[in-house]
């Protein structure tokens, strides 16, 4: 069986305070078969790692490859990073946290030797698929990964194995290209992702987004002191406040878990004195900027949904 090699840098051990203990909440980090898998693979490309190999090439001082044993040889790191996928709708389940190890790719972009005028960098993976972001966030994002692990095992083949991106901050469409084979340096005028052609924006940074997880929609509760539980995340930025509102009334500050890192999601709770009768509860974020989520509901095309997240439910009993 394949094993991960013990990371140079593992991640900092995760606070106590990080995750919430509210019943159906989602778990922190999530596992492996649940977290959400998007992408236009008909079927899941088996990858011999035997025979794989990674590219880098393009406009590069010294175009190289790497085998997959190569690349495990390579000094790891592990980066805890929450990614969403741009089709998430407001409250949808396209984002997931999870932690992250692999290759960081400003090692392999120094090795290769970037070169003037290269400003994309576009990710190709074995089956066709190419998705593109700048050149200038792959080397100014500490956590950007060749990842070859998550949460502790080797890549499962849906989620890319035997390497992916991993980038925080970028929606997966321009970025997160899962059974990678070629990392390539090119302009924007010469290429552009996959996507960009069939109406997305070239640009695809995540927006700050929260969601109601406790208690779900068109659910019933019982009257008295109830949890209202979620999760909050704008990678790159961190959450810096979650408040909730019931109905129409004032907006409630909640109670938020322990940062785990800017790039990951955050927990939160309110303990709601539940009145009989149907009422709407909506949450909002602020990220760690000070930039609170915009109320402004818009579709998931172009460039990702945003709005607040509501819900509604009867108390009764």
């Amino acid at each position: 069986a394949l094993r991960l090699p013990r990371p140079a840098r593992p991640a900092p051990p995760v606070p106590a305070g990080a995750a919430l203990a509210v019943p159906g909440l989602t778990p922190l980090f999530v596992p492996n078969d649940d977290f959400y898998r998007i992408d236009t693979a008909l079927t899941v490309p088996q990858v011999d790692p035997g025979t794989w190999m990674l590219e880098v090439r393009g406009m590069v001082d010294r175009p190289f490859s790497l085998s997959y044993d190569e690349l495990l040889a390579m000094p790891h790191v592990e980066a805890d990073v929450t990614l969403a996928c741009v089709s998430n709708e407001v409250g949808g389940g396209l984002v997931g946290n999870a932690r992250w190890q692999g290759v960081p790719l400003g090692a392999l972009l120094e090795r290769a030797g970037v070169r003037d005028g290269a400003t994309q960098l576009l990710g190709r993976s074995v089956d066709g698929f190419t998705a593109g972001f700048p050149v200038a966030l792959a080397l100014g994002t500490q956590d950007a990964l060749v990842a070859v692990g998550m949460n502790g095992e080797p890549l499962p083949a849906a989620h890319g194995f035997p390497a992916r991106l991993v980038v925080p901050g970028l929606y997966g469409y321009v970025s997160a290209t899962k059974w990678l084979s070629a990392i390539e340096l090119t302009t924007f005028e010469d290429e552009v992702g996959y996507w960009i052609p069939r109406g997305w924006a070239r640009d695809g940074p995540v927006k700050t987004q929260s969601r109601i997880d406790v208690p779900a929609a068109a659910s019933t509760v019982r009257p008295g002191v109830r949890p209202v539980a979620g999760v909050a995340w704008a990678p790159t930025r961190g959450i810096e406040r979650v408040e909730v509102r019931v109905d129409d009334g004032p907006w409630v500050e909640a109670r938020l878990a322990d940062s785990l890192d800017v790039d990951c999601w955050r927990q939160w709770v309110l303990e709601w004195d539940a009145a009989p009768g149907r009422h709407v509860l909506t949450v909002r974020a602020t990220d760690g900027t000070g930039e609170p989520q915009t109320d402004e509901r818009t579709p998931v095309a172009p460039d990702g949904a945003s709005g607040h997240h509501s819900v509604e439910v009867l108390v009764e009993g």
